[in-house]
C-alpha cells in the first residue's frame, strides 16, 4: 500500500507492506498504551489523545524519521497511521515544529 507524504510541497511515496499492518500490531498496541497516559503535543499536554491525535503523533515521528533517513521507522509510523485510519491517502506534514498542524486526510489532494 502506498502512502503519499507531503512536506513543504515536496511529495514522497512510502510503500507500506500490507503484512506490516498486522505483523506490527503488538507494537502499535504498545504505542496506544503509552499514549493512553497522555502526551505532550508540541505546546499542549493532551490527557487522552484521540485516534486522529495519535496519528498526528505518529506522523511527527514519521517526519523525524524521514529527515534522518530511518526507513524502518518511517515505514512503521506510516503503517501505524494506516492501521488506525485505514482510509488515509495523504499525510501533509508541517515543518513548523507544531505536530498539531500535521494533516491526515482520506482525500488525495494535489500539491
Amino acid at each position: 500500500m502506498d502512502l503519499k507524504v507531503v512536506i513543504e510541497g515536496n511529495t514522497q511515496i512510502i510503500n507500506i507492506p500490507d503484512s506490516l499492518l498486522t505483523e506490527a500490531d503488538d507494537y502499535f498496541e504498545m504505542m496506544d498504551n503509552s499514549m493512553e497516559k497522555g502526551y505532550q503535543m508540541s505546546q499542549y499536554w493532551v490527557e487522552k489523545p484521540d485516534t486522529f491525535q495519535r496519528c498526528q503523533i505518529a506522523a511527527d515521528k514519521l517526519l523525524t524519521a524521514l529527515h534522518t533517513h530511518n526507513e524502518n521507522t518511517y515505514t512503521l509510523m506510516g503503517a501505524y497511521i494506516l492501521s488506525r485510519l485505514p482510509d488515509t491517502k495523504i499525510v501533509a506534514l508541517s515543518s513548523s515544529g507544531d505536530m498539531n498542524e500535521h494533516n491526515i486526510d482520506d482525500i488525495d489532494m494535489e500539491f
